[in-house]
């Protein structure tokens, strides 16, 4: 069971993904937007460990990687979007991330 009390449907995460997939395909099939995608990964930061005086690592922090729900593009603008039911402390870490790294605002629904 999802921590968030979210059920898988369709093998999306959550019935509102599912839902927002349905009406996305059916836009894009009606040409309202184009180059659909799904589960896209942006990298936010590399994995890095900072080595000891031994030679083995004091510190380990792993790749840090945003992974979108959907990415279309919509009046010739690319958008990103994310179905979020809870906005988790990581999540917005990782939205104001993908802000400075990429120029992206992630549009929430």
């Amino acid at each position: 069971k999802h921590k968030y009390g979210a059920t898988k449907t369709k093998g999306y995460d959550s019935k509102k993904e599912s839902k927002r997939a349905d009406v996305l395909k059916w836009m894009q099939r009606a040409g309202n937007i184009s180059e659909l995608r799904e589960q896209v990964a942006f990298d936010l930061a590399p994995k890095f460990e900072v080595p000891g005086i031994n030679g083995k690592p004091v510190c380990v922090h792993r790749k840090l990687t945003y992974i979108a729900d959907f990415v279309y593009i919509e009046k010739g603008e690319t958008i990103v979007e994310d179905c979020k039911g809870f906005k988790t402390k990581e999540y917005k870490k990782k939205k104001n991330l993908m802000r400075r790294i990429y120029g992206i605002e992630i549009k929430e629904t």
